[in-house]
């Protein structure tokens, strides 16, 4: 694990170096074996304390396998485009308690579809060293033409290079936006998030993990 990658100093330019060098590590090609377990991961915050809550899945059945989460006090303000440093020590500390290491990890945030190539997906992914997927509900940065049909999807735009889609994933709602976050290309983001979708705005890792979160969050 890369400890240098969430600085305990929140000075921008040395937050923007630890990102420059998350982006400089994160690979956006297939890296990974046989996909046989994916996980979803989210976050949701109660007062001063962040959820940080990670679900793996069977890839084939989308079967719940496995649920762990970890409870932690806040201690990054919300800076747009830093939201790593927010929220990622809290996913590493879930990480860490899991008996079943997932091929594959689908986090709600940014991948590399992130002004400087370093959302949530891809410095987690880099942190690990595991491949992962970011999903979010809003574009952060970069051009895209909305997609109107149900599964349709168009790239996303940033700096002359395609950093990830807008995809329709239900009639009705808005298109979600994914993006690779580390040791996975393009293409196959988009084939493993359309796999996953069960009928509902969220492909079903992310949704498990929303709602899980949600639970733990009314428990406390």
């Amino acid at each position: 694990m890369k400890r240098d990658i969430f600085p305990s100093e929140h000075d921008s330019w040395v937050l923007i170096k630890a990102q420059e060098m998350v982006a400089s590590c994160a690979l956006v090609e297939d890296q990974f074996g046989e996909l046989k377990t994916i996980a979803g991961v989210d976050q949701a915050f109660l007062g001063d304390e962040i959820i940080s809550g990670i679900v793996v899945l069977d890839y084939d059945t989308m079967d719940v396998m496995e649920k762990t989460c970890s409870v932690e006090e806040v201690d990054f303000p919300y800076i747009p485009t830093f939201l790593s440093f927010r929220e990622g020590p809290a996913i590493l500390s879930a990480f860490r308690s899991l008996k079943t290491r997932p091929d594959l990890l689908m986090i709600d945030g940014c991948g590399i579809n992130h002004p400087r190539k370093a959302g949530l997906a891809t410095c987690i992914g880099v942190a690990l060293d595991i491949a992962t997927i970011g999903v979010a509900k809003k574009l952060l940065c970069g051009m895209v033409k909305e997609p109107t049909s149900v599964g349709e999807y168009n790239f996303i735009l940033l700096d002359g290079q395609y950093v990830g889609a807008s995809l329709l994933s239900k009639k009705g709602s808005k298109p979600i936006v994914i993006a690779p976050g580390h040791k996975v290309s393009l293409r196959t983001t988009i084939k493993i998030v359309r796999h996953c979708l069960r009928g509902h705005k969220l492909p079903e890792p992310i949704l498990v993990a929303h709602n899980y979160v949600g639970e733990i969050k009314r428990k406390l």
